[in-house]
């Protein structure tokens, strides 16, 4: 056998025009397209595409403009003349705070029209599924930070909390769709705790959401989110017609441990899994009427949740920990009954809501495998308009998936890695015939008939109204 790059109508990783269907299925170029200026130059790249473009080579595994122009170059022949990588970063670095704010608002209009075709596919919206119960109507938004490593200097790179170098960006996502609301980069000594940050970045997400969906909304931070800006602020925001509950961390002090002391025995009850079942040696009890911390929000509940430690956290215990035998943990929350979910003012299930929380970490996961691990340039704007990109790639596989193999079993739920092997790098060969144009996947393919399943629904998408 023998090996050479002479091949011609051949197109790796053809999966990219399932990303480049989804925006436009979705809106999402026509809406960016209203933003930026048409050029009248043969030379003109226009912008809109460049973002789409730069968004799904980022999926496809670009982790800077040179890789994504590559990637875009070979595909020209299919989706025509790439940007540079050059004019790739003027255009980010073009885009200032007013201008990524614009974006997001077209990514919200984008986000519309996905959630209502969300709503009219079989099977209907995803709602999340708490130890068996559906939580019909509720949004769960979740808030988490995460670091960004730095291997040079570059604006905002400073050093972090855990000892590294880079970048500390606070983000929001949808747990209903997986999506990517809002994303706030950082300098590396940012707080965990900056409550005007979580104020933000919760704002950025909520404008998100479309307004048909704001009547239920549920809010989830791990303990960084236990400040009283926070906290109250999500108070205001419920209203006649809307309600905001809020689930976050509590910082166990020494007053805590002293009220968790005087939980009688009979006062705890057993945990329960995310399936329902008994979680054995998990206790969880109602630590409100025993709190001693004044200037909170009225009506706030605190539950108490007590494991056996594991090896890795023996080393770690308080005193309080070592003598009784068993490692806590505090949640706040403002919930006292979720409308239509039965059973929802009970401990044990908000103890099972506030630790599904912990699926977050995939969408950490699932970023950094995105264009996140690193941030590719010097300058801080253009690495907040590529972060934006990133998010808008994100939210295109989220939309293939949603939209497109929703009853696809081992896809629905996929991870990027999982999506790249078997849809987004397959490759293909492109023929034009009779003024058509045909991408034929090989049809020993294992995934082969899923691609033109993803193809045919994306493609009889409605269009926006």
């Amino acid at each position: 056998m023998s090996v050479a790059p002479d091949g011609k109508g051949q197109v790796g990783h053809a999966g990219v025009v399932l990303l480049h269907q989804a925006a436009d299925r979705s809106g999402l170029t026509a809406a960016l397209a209203a933003l930026f200026p048409r050029g009248g130059s043969g030379t003109w790249r226009d912008r809109a595409h460049l973002v789409v473009a730069l968004a799904a080579s980022i999926v496809l595994g670009a982790t800077n403009l040179s890789e994504a122009e590559a990637v875009q170059a070979h595909h020209a022949a299919v989706l025509g003349t790439p940007a540079s990588d050059s004019t790739a970063h003027r255009a980010l670095a073009a885009q200032d705070e007013p201008a990524r704010l614009r974006i997001a608002k077209a990514r919200a209009k984008a986000r519309r029209h996905v959630w209502s075709l969300l709503h009219r596919r079989p099977g209907g919206f995803p709602w999340l599924t708490v130890v068996g119960k559906i939580l019909t109507g509720w949004i769960v938004i979740d808030l988490d930070a995460t670091i960004i490593l730095a291997a040079s200097k570059k604006e905002g790179a400073k050093a972090t909390f855990k000892k590294t170098f880079g970048f500390h960006p606070l983000a929001a996502w949808c747990a209903n769709t997986q999506e990517s609301l809002a994303m706030l980069l950082r300098e590396g000594n940012a707080g965990s705790n900056t409550a005007v940050d979580h104020l933000t970045v919760l704002g950025a997400a909520l404008a998100q959401v479309p307004h048909a969906c704001h009547a239920k909304i549920l809010i989830r931070v791990d303990g960084a989110g236990a400040t009283h800006e926070l906290l109250e602020h999500i108070e205001k925001l419920n209203t006649a017609r809307r309600t905001v509950r809020y689930l976050v961390g509590w910082t166990i002090t020494t007053d805590d441990e002293s009220a968790i002391a005087t939980i009688p025995a009979y006062a705890w009850e057993a945990a329960l899994r995310q399936d329902g079942e008994i979680q054995q040696g998990c206790g969880i009890a109602e630590l409100t009427a025993l709190n001693t911390r004044t200037g909170w929000p009225d009506g706030m509940r605190l539950l108490v949740r007590r494991v056996k430690p594991s090896a890795r956290h023996a080393r770690k215990l308080t005193d309080f920990e070592q003598r009784t035998g068993f490692k806590y943990s505090v949640v706040a929350t403002n919930i006292r009954h979720m409308w239509g979910i039965s059973g929802s003012h009970q401990p044990q299930f908000l103890d099972a809501l506030a630790r599904s929380h912990a699926t977050v970490e995939d969408r950490v996961r699932g970023d950094k495998a995105m264009g996140l691990r690193n941030l590719p340039s010097k300058k801080w704007q253009v690495n907040a308009t590529w972060m934006l990109a990133a998010n808008i790639g994100h939210d295109l596989d989220c939309w293939v998936r949603l939209l497109a193999l929703h009853d696809v079993e081992d896809l629905a739920l996929a991870e990027p890695d999982t999506m790249r092997h078997r849809l987004y790098s397959v490759p293909a060969r492109y023929v034009r015939h009779a003024r058509r144009r045909r991408l034929r996947v090989d049809r020993t393919w294992p995934w082969a008939r899923t691609f033109a399943l993803a193809w045919r629904r994306l493609t009889q998408l409605p269009a926006p109204t």
